[in-house]
């Protein structure tokens, strides 16, 4: 028997890759808006308490020190009023680059849905058939099918590019003039079990909805999500194979499962190849002689605590944060 949404799904790989890549960096950009906006109120706040304790200390002070004291604190409050306006514009800017990574994400959601309901249909008829020659004209006609929509959803990748460009250089125009922007400290990775096991118990809605990432099997959505929250940078990967893949093109992936350590990801399955062959992933909480504990997304349709043998009877390998 055919799986002829397996096949519909299949011939949109593309499709299925414009969706990951705008998966969950909607709630990055609403995240850092939130924060510039907590600078705006903060700095706003120490702009008022800076005047308040200013007037106090002249009230009764007079003479050349106390002007030069004036002047210092008015360039103070004008250099907190400044920042806090840019803080304000900072996050006025990437609240909108999270509504146009939403609308984006959600558009490419809506038209691999649309497509593939419709290659379904297509599919599905021929099979009904059951000549040859009626599955390979079905065939053909998803194949073109695929690319009418592929182009549709590489149009709303472009235009959600283009939005965060603006942005991002909308930002650096907030930067001060003549001076370079501070180069980030690199990011040091939080407690990835700490922050994986504070989701115990967590539990999906109806149809795999759940708020790690799209609606499907999310023990991979989980792990790249908890990975994320601890500063990896990684991107929020839906499929556990992609995670892997990830490991191999970044020196961090391995098959010796003596390897394995706390904040790892272990592979369930034979290989990255497909759903079929990379069926589950968990991240490593602790490891005791030859069994590990996981603490995996999807598990029971939540998120679990268990503990396996460390073999490759049930794991194909594992992935470093580093």
């Amino acid at each position: 028997m055919i799986d002829t949404q397996q096949v519909a799904r299949h011939f949109a790989a593309t499709m299925i890759e414009h969706r990951n890549r705008l998966a969950g960096k909607a709630e990055d950009a609403e995240a850092a808006g939130q924060a510039f906006a907590r600078v705006h109120d903060e700095l706003a706040e120490q702009r008022k308490d800076h005047r308040l304790a200013g007037e106090a200390v002249l009230a009764d002070w007079v003479g050349r020190n106390a002007s030069a004291f004036e002047r210092r604190s008015d360039r103070t409050r004008a250099t907190l009023r400044e920042t806090g306006e840019s803080a304000a514009k900072a996050a006025t800017i990437t609240t909108h680059a999270a509504q146009a990574l939403t609308s984006g994400h959600s558009a490419v959601v809506r038209l691999l849905d649309e497509y593939t309901d419709r290659a379904v249909r297509i599919l599905d008829a021929a099979v009904a058939v059951g000549q040859r020659a009626a599955v390979l004209r079905a065939a053909g006609q998803v194949a073109d099918l695929v690319r009418h929509y592929t182009s549709e959803s590489a149009k709303h990748v472009a235009e959600t590019k283009a939005a965060l460009s603006d942005a991002a250089h909308r930002l650096r125009q907030l930067a001060p003039p003549h001076k370079e922007p501070a180069k980030p400290e690199p990011k040091k990775h939080g407690n990835i079990t700490q922050i994986a096991a504070s989701q115990l118990g967590y539990h999906e809605g109806p149809g795999n909805t759940n708020k790690y990432g799209p609606a499907a099997a999310w023990c991979s959505s989980f792990a790249t999500w908890v990975w994320r929250r601890a500063g990896v940078n990684i991107p929020l990967l839906p499929f556990t194979g992609d995670v892997f893949n990830w490991g191999k093109g970044n020196g961090l992936a391995y098959r010796d499962l003596s390897r394995a350590k706390p904040g790892d990801v272990l592979l369930f399955g034979t290989g990255p190849q497909s759903t079929s062959t990379s069926t589950h992933i968990g991240i490593v909480e602790k490891v005791n002689g030859n069994t590990v504990t996981l603490i995996e997304g999807n598990a029971g349709d939540a998120v679990a605590r268990r503990t396996h043998t460390l073999s490759h009877n049930t794991f194909y390998g594992g992935v470093h944060p580093s």
